[in-house]
């Protein structure tokens, strides 16, 4: 049998909601995904050594504070310095659609916006774990 999918749901910065991260996380888990929550309030660095320490197969940042523009240069930075490059990151929350476009060209996988339906995220995730294939 597969292993389940491991998911780590972020909250990156000083955005201090996370009712939608935490119905993402209980919907993932819902569907049989292994699923770790970070809490609020971390950093880059915590948020990567963690995914790295807990080797997930996505990486889902959730932002409503409207740093997404630096925050994932940094994710991506720490992720290369540490040689993760099978990773599957993805963005959450509140954003221009423009900045959903820039986070895609910048290597976030997929950027599911607060209207996202639950389901579609499930199904994102695990189209993305499938087409990238066994680590």
């Amino acid at each position: 049998m597969a292993q389940p999918i491991r998911v780590l749901v972020a909250k990156v910065g000083l955005d201090g909601h996370d009712r939608g991260a935490r119905v993402v996380a209980r919907t993932l888990r819902d569907a049989g995904m292994d699923v770790i929550y970070s809490g609020l309030h971390r950093t880059p660095e915590e948020v990567v050594n963690a995914a790295v320490q807990e080797d997930v197969d996505v990486l889902g940042v959730s932002l409503l504070s409207g740093v997404q523009m630096t925050v994932f240069p940094k994710i991506f930075k720490l992720l290369d310095e540490k040689g993760v490059k099978d990773m599957i990151v993805v963005a959450g929350g509140v954003m221009p659609d423009e900045d959903a476009a820039a986070l895609k060209q910048m290597g976030v996988h997929e950027v599911m916006l607060q209207d996202t339906p639950p389901a579609a995220i499930v199904a994102t995730l695990t189209r993305l774990v499938n087409e990238r294939g066994e680590r």
